[in-house]
């Protein structure tokens, strides 16, 4: 997160001896590393739950997704069906209906 060198740190930590002084150092020090694991639990967190929420939207738009498609099959499949009963009723009608000579060929 933060590119902070061993030269930096050191400096930090120089200034905070001099400005908080040695007795209190260790006392700050320990409510800084607490506050800092509080912080990045905090974020942690948070990040759970981010993509938590983002796996649960993709969950629902894939629902959404296979409940079109399944729509769409359905109308396939009722449509097939209309297709074969509408060859079959043709053929029916090609096989039974004898064939009429053309008003040419009598003549």
């Amino acid at each position: 997160m933060f590119e902070v060198g061993f030269s930096e740190l050191c400096m930090v930590a120089l200034v905070a001896l001099l400005v908080i002084g040695p007795e209190r150092l260790p006392k700050v020090a320990r409510l800084a590393g607490f506050w800092l694991g509080k912080t990045r639990a905090m974020v942690a967190n948070v990040k759970a739950e981010i993509s938590a929420e983002l796996q649960a939207e993709e969950m629902r738009q894939l629902f959404q997704e296979q409940v079109a498609l399944q729509e769409l099959k359905t109308i396939q499949d009722e449509l097939n069906g209309v297709t074969q009963t509408a060859k079959a009723s043709l053929e029916t009608l090609h096989h039974d209906e004898p064939t009429k000579p053309h008003d040419n060929e009598q003549a």
